[in-house]
């Protein structure tokens, strides 16, 4: 699977039509995600689908990843959905509630039946977790398909889901590190993006977004939603290897291939040993520093 450069998500109610233009302009977000669910009042649910549906190009012709968050299995909603967004454009489906194996194989049949009425090349897909279940069985979603690019993590509904409110949410958020860290496992075993939810206190707390982004970063997680286009810059900023990381990952991957040509396993750069893994991690750095500057140059 091609990497993608998913730093940050940005959402954008699908029954919003004047935040939907507004998105077109926030070129930093790495990935902008049409929501179709909690965003949406089922009155507007309809409004949404059409919305959607004629949004997605718009945002493509603005040089977007394009995300759609339909609404969950539970809802019998989904597959009407999924008849109206469908279509070239979009990159990934946003699968909420996500709880087990068999929900992602759900998705992935309704899918497959639209592409194939359409004409269109698989779409790829993001399972958010949002429930103890789904933390629990986070691993056998990772790995229910080879669309899967990324799992996300919504914390406002685990936290309603243990009867917990986010609004008690303690300042170093002790309450999140095992999903957190949980689907961080799940998603490096399955060799996909971690994502972590959306901040949840107050929009122009943006010390509290870094924070929690910086949180995010140092359990693994590859980017991080939000809600507010105020709260893009500084996701992409914590998310984005410093000169140094980057200067550090090519002295690494140089000296590594140079002692694999001399048919050593391992050596060393200013006094640390490397090993393949460490050259491994290096690279991985120099991917994502790669796709950053094609989309500057984009």
């Amino acid at each position: 699977m091609r990497p993608i450069l998913l730093r940050s998500l940005l959402f954008v109610p699908g029954n919003n039509w004047r935040l939907i233009e507004s998105a077109k302009k926030i070129v930093e977000a790495d990935a902008i995600i049409l929501d179709m669910e909690d965003a949406v009042p089922i009155d507007d649910k309809e409004t949404a689908r059409w919305f959607v549906r004629d949004a997605v190009r718009e945002l493509k012709d603005a040089g977007h990843f394009v995300v759609v968050r339909v609404n969950s299995i539970s809802s019998n909603l989904m597959e009407e959905d999924l008849k109206h967004v469908v279509q070239e454009g979009v990159d990934a489906i946003m699968l909420p509630k996500a709880e087990s194996r068999e929900d992602v194989v759900k998705l992935e049949e309704l899918l497959a039946k639209e592409e194939g009425l359409k004409g269109l090349a698989s779409i790829s897909v993001i399972p958010l977790i949002e429930s103890a279940r789904g933390v629990l069985n986070a691993c056998e979603i990772a790995l229910a398909s080879k669309r899967i690019i990324a799992l996300a993590f919504g914390a406002a509904d685990y936290l309603r889901d243990l009867g917990r409110s986010y609004f008690t949410l303690s300042p170093e958020e002790y309450e999140l590190l095992f999903p957190r860290s949980q689907l961080v496992l799940a998603s490096r075993n399955a060799g996909i993006a971690a994502i972590d939810t959306p901040y949840l206190g107050l929009i122009i707390d943006l010390e509290g977004v870094a924070r929690e982004s910086k949180l995010a970063l140092s359990l693994g997680f590859r980017g991080k939603m939000c809600i507010h286009p105020s709260h893009v810059r500084i996701i992409n900023e914590v998310f984005t290897p410093s000169e140094k990381e980057v200067e550090s990952a090519k002295k690494i991957v140089d000296a590594y291939e140079k002692a694999a040509e001399q048919g050593l396993g391992a050596t060393s750069v200013e006094g640390r040993m490397i090993d393949k893994a460490t050259y491994d991690q290096a690279k991985e750095l120099l991917t994502l520093i790669e796709m950053l500057r094609r989309k500057r140059r984009t």
